[in-house]
Formats: structure tokens, C-alpha cells, sequence
């Protein structure tokens, strides 16, 4: 029962587990705390592989592969909830032949310090800058998230316009997904929908590994930048009463986050569930190639 809840859970909240390819790493914990400025080369830390990098005190698990001396914009991937950056390694393996591509677990995730306290949206933004400020430099950056992955990309990049110049979100977690789950599944549900309903609230609630509080918002323009806007095609089987009413609410929120942009395309990615990455590499991939092509435009 609870395998087929997390499977149904996948698309709806922001939780799920999944195994991917690892990268060589190494520490670098001995070395100074990021204090916010920015890295001493324009283009970034030119490291290939992984390693962790300290911050606002916590060891924070990154990686990064793909020429760093070419000055296009570095491609972060941000890996969903659960998910540790390896889910994004085979993703990233492709990519790094034409651009820079970084990755890093957040706090909770993969190989980085847990966190001490409940975080919120300002929390992984903070630490997102600080990740930018050390592998990308003075270079402009793409991010590509999947789940809330892309809901934190999202929900960052219409406060930094000076250097998030594309989106790609993968079937990123909803605007309003609380509010969405509680009307599409009625209190009075029972059984697997009940279990459904009550863990994803309570996972938006910071009932997560990375305690992050997930709050319902409306979507802020992030001016003209490229954004491509990936979404499942099916994902709701393990709850047939509701599941046509799932796919409704998710269309729902997956077609808020054009208003993002001007310059925003949604697509359904066929033969995908919600891990289109996985599902459909190839559609993932040209998404973040198109998008990192433009974002010097």
C-alpha cells in the first residue's frame, strides 16, 4: 500500500525516492565559507565531478561537469523532492557535451547536511544563490527543475532577472497545490485517496526530508526570458474515483506557470509519467537546449 501511495504521491507532492547514476566526489570542507560574493573567476568553480562546498554553515554536496572555460550560461539542474542530483546525472551527462552543468542536493537530500529547522521558500533561495555565486560566476544560468526542483526554480527566478536567463521545469510541483489537492479530494475520502490527500498536505506542511514548507503562491512574471514547460501525460492510474480530476488540476497549475513569461511554452511529453527526465530524455534535453541556446538573446 504504501509503495502504490508513494506512486500515486509522485506527480502531487513533493516526495518520492528514486535511484539514479553517482559521480567520483571529493570534500572540500576545509575551505572558506561562501560569505556571499561572488566567485573569484567570472566563469565559476572549474571543477569536474563532485565535492562539497560549505555555506552558511552546512556541507553542501555539488557537481559539475562540461567545459568550464566556455562562457555560455551554466545549466543547473535541481533534482526533485527525495531525489538526491544523482537522478540528474544521466541528464546532465548529455548536456555537459555542449554547455557547463551543475547540480547540488539541497539540505535533507542526497549527500548534503541535513537541515536544523523547518526552511522556507526565502531559505532555498538564499542557499541557491550562494550554490550560483560559487560554480557559475558572472555567467548567465539556466535552470531546469524537475518537481519541486522546478517549483523552487520558478518561484526564484522573478527576484533575480540580473542572472537567471531560462527555465526548463519538468513537470514542476504546482502554484497552488495544497489548495488544489484539498478541493480535487474531498475530507470525506476515504481509503487510498484519504492517505493521498492528508500526506500531500502534510508534505507542503514540512513534513519532508528537507523540512522545506511548500506554500500555495501566485505566479510572479520573470520578465521575457525563454521558458519550456514540460508535463506528464499520465500519471493518476492507482486512483481511478479521482484520477481525471488529478490530471484537471495539475493541467491546471502546470498552464499558471506560462505566466512566467511572455516567452513560455507548455507541452505535454508523450509516453511520460512524472519523471519525464527519466520517462522522455529526449524531450527533456532539447528543452534545456533550446532554452540555454536563447539565453544570451
Amino acid at each position: 500500500m504504501f509503495r502504490t501511495l508513494l506512486k500515486a504521491l509522485a506527480a502531487i507532492a513533493v516526495v518520492c525516492t528514486a535511484g539514479g547514476v553517482g559521480l567520483i566526489g571529493y570534500e572540500e570542507l576545509n575551505k572558506p565559507e561562501s560569505d556571499g560574493t561572488r566567485s573569484e573567476s567570472s566563469l565559476g568553480d572549474p571543477f569536474t565531478g563532485t565535492k562539497k562546498i560549505r555555506t552558511d554553515g552546512r556541507s553542501v554536496n555539488v557537481s559539475c561537469s562540461g567545459d568550464a572555460s566556455h562562457d555560455g550560461p551554466l545549466v543547473l539542474l535541481m533534482a526533485g523532492g527525495g531525489d538526491g542530483l544523482e537522478t540528474m546525472a544521466p541528464l546532465g551527462k548529455t548536456l555537459s557535451k555542449e554547455f557547463r552543468v551543475c547540480s547540488y542536493d539541497r539540505p535533507g537530500e542526497g549527500a548534503s547536511d541535513k537541515p536544523d529547522g523547518p526552511q522556507s521558500m526565502d531559505d532555498s533561495a538564499k542557499l541557491l544563490t550562494s550554490v550560483l555565486d560559487r560554480l557559475a560566476g558572472d555567467r548567465p544560468v539556466v535552470l531546469a527543475g524537475h518537481s519541486l526542483g522546478g517549483h523552487i526554480a520558478a518561484r526564484y527566478a522573478p527576484d533575480h532577472p540580473d542572472r537567471i536567463k531560462g527555465l526548463v521545469l519538468l513537470d514542476a510541483t504546482i502554484p497552488a497545490l495544497t489548495a488544489g489537492i484539498s478541493r480535487t479530494i474531498p475530507a470525506s475520502a476515504t481509503g487510498l485517496p484519504a492517505q493521498l490527500r492528508a500526506q500531500a498536505i502534510a508534505i507542503n506542511k514540512g513534513e519532508n526530508p528537507e523540512m522545506l514548507v511548500v506554500a500555495d503562491g501566485e505566479v510572479r512574471p520573470a520578465g521575457e526570458i525563454p521558458v519550456e514547460i514540460l508535463q506528464h501525460e499520465s500519471q493518476y492510474a492507482e486512483v481511478p474515483d479521482y484520477g481525471p480530476a488529478l490530471e484537471r488540476m495539475w493541467s491546471t497549475g502546470q498552464k499558471k506557470w506560462r505566466r512566467l513569461s511572455g516567452n513560455s511554452k507548455l507541452s505535454i511529453a508523450p509516453g511520460s509519467g512524472h519523471y519525464i527526465h527519466v520517462d522522455r530524455p529526449d524531450l527533456a534535453t532539447g528543452a534545456i537546449q533550446r532554452v540555454a541556446g536563447g539565453a544570451n538573446d
